[in-house]
């Protein structure tokens, strides 16, 4: 399909780039919002389909050759891009895409047969940490995310915006009953659980080996980990800290945490 440039505002085929702040419209027609080249660039990589591109004139040719022929790509100067969307943007471009299903446990692990790294979050609710937390998994080479029912939206324009685009190639499953997916990762799948925890008498980090096959367990900030998820798990680690330090951001612990498991710790299938 040709450049389209856009004479009128008000053109209907802007819609899905008008309700980018309300996550609710957003999710109900299906699609998400990528913002910025590197977001953009990074979707265009994967397998997820772009329902239309919104583009200042600097970044249309880089595009118009990189999507299908059908995809329409809208063309406006840059300021008239921030009076459709309703805020000051300074990025240049913008796709709206077409969510398709999150992975689904039984083939991802299916997948994942000899060693792999997995992090579970059961209760993540702000979009900046979860984009966070995608970002420093895909850093580490974690082979997938497993969410809790209620944790924010992966697809949040602002998760994709902080995950850099890292959401659109890591495998990421919501679990509908996160206590029963533990269970299977254990009994079915081979998987050791490590909580992490802030707790002076679980097991420093630094002390603790790497199992074969672990999934490593991260609690939000205000409450952690619930004890219906510790019980389930076969370790408890905590990263010691200064007396007087409350504790770290889910996305530093989770660097930490990944780092150790995937660069510093010695190998050992058990964990005690």
């Amino acid at each position: 399909m040709p450049l389209i440039p856009i004479a009128d505002l008000n053109d209907p085929r802007l819609q899905p780039f008008r309700q980018m702040k309300d996550r609710r419209l957003a999710r109900s027609d299906g699609l998400f919002i990528a913002e910025g080249a590197n977001v953009v660039d990074q979707l265009t990589t994967s397998t997820f389909q772009i329902h239309a591109l919104l583009t200042a004139e600097r970044f249309a040719d880089r595009y118009h050759q990189r999507l299908p022929p059908d995809t329409p790509i809208y063309v406006l100067p840059e300021p008239q891009i921030e009076h459709v969307i309703g805020f000051k943007f300074h990025r240049g471009v913008i796709a709206a895409g077409r969510r398709q299903p999150l992975a689904a446990l039984d083939h991802v692990m299916a997948q994942h047969l000899g060693q792999t790294t997995w992090l579970i979050c059961p209760q993540i609710y702000d979009a900046e940490n979860l984009g966070a937390l995608i970002r420093i998994a895909a850093a580490f080479g974690v082979d997938g995310l497993i969410l809790g029912p209620t944790c924010s939206d992966p697809l949040w324009r602002r998760t994709i915006r902080v995950s850099m685009g890292a959401v659109f190639h890591l495998p990421i499953v919501q679990s509908d009953d996160l206590e029963r997916d533990l269970q299977r990762l254990h009994d079915q799948f081979n998987l050791t659980r490590i909580a992490t925890v802030l707790d002076d008498a679980a097991q420093p980090l630094a002390a603790t080996p790497r199992p074969d096959r672990v999934a490593i367990l991260l609690g939000n900030e205000a409450i952690g980990l619930p004890s219906s998820v510790t019980d389930i798990c076969d370790a408890k680690v905590t990263i010691p800290m200064n007396v007087g330090a409350d504790s770290l951001n889910v996305a530093v612990a989770a660097a930490v945490c990944l780092y150790h498991f995937t660069q510093a710790a010695p190998a050992n299938k058990h964990v005690n």
